[in-house]
């Protein structure tokens, strides 16, 4: 069920799709390449071209059911690096007796999970033609 205010262009959706495979390509990259999955998402070129896609096209998409998505990938993007820096922040004093190398390790894995997770939903739901939940 498409639950949108307005009628939304085809190639809106398209952008959508795009900037939901940038992202996932992020995650991918993190996965199967040197950099840890997360680091590749936050700090690769697909989610950072993602992210500029979201912010040029947010006000076309203003008023109709893919503005939850593009809120969706855009707080993915910036909840997943504040997490990070928290993570890091806490896991660096915590290097000097041995514990914050675990607690970082485990924190970044906690947190690519996470965005796995969120890419992963926010997509179906896409594909569904629904929108995401507000929170």
């Amino acid at each position: 069920m498409n639950e949108s205010i307005q009628p939304v262009p085809h190639r809106l959706v398209q952008v959508t799709h795009v900037v939901y495979a940038l992202h996932a390509l992020g995650l991918v990259i993190g996965a199967f390449g040197a950099a840890s999955v997360l680091g590749s998402f936050l700090f690769g070129w697909p989610s950072i071209i993602a992210v500029i896609i979201n912010y040029v096209k947010r006000s076309e998409v203003r008023g109709t059911w893919l503005e939850s998505h593009f809120a969706w990938q855009i707080r993915t993007f910036w909840m997943a690096l504040i997490w990070a820096v928290i993570v890091t922040l806490i896991s660096i004093p915590l290097a000097f007796i041995l514990v914050g190398i675990g607690t970082f390790v485990v924190g970044m894995f906690v947190l690519g999970v996470w965005a796995i997770y969120r890419i992963a939903r926010g997509w179906m739901r896409l594909n569904a033609g629904q929108a995401m939940p507000v929170a």
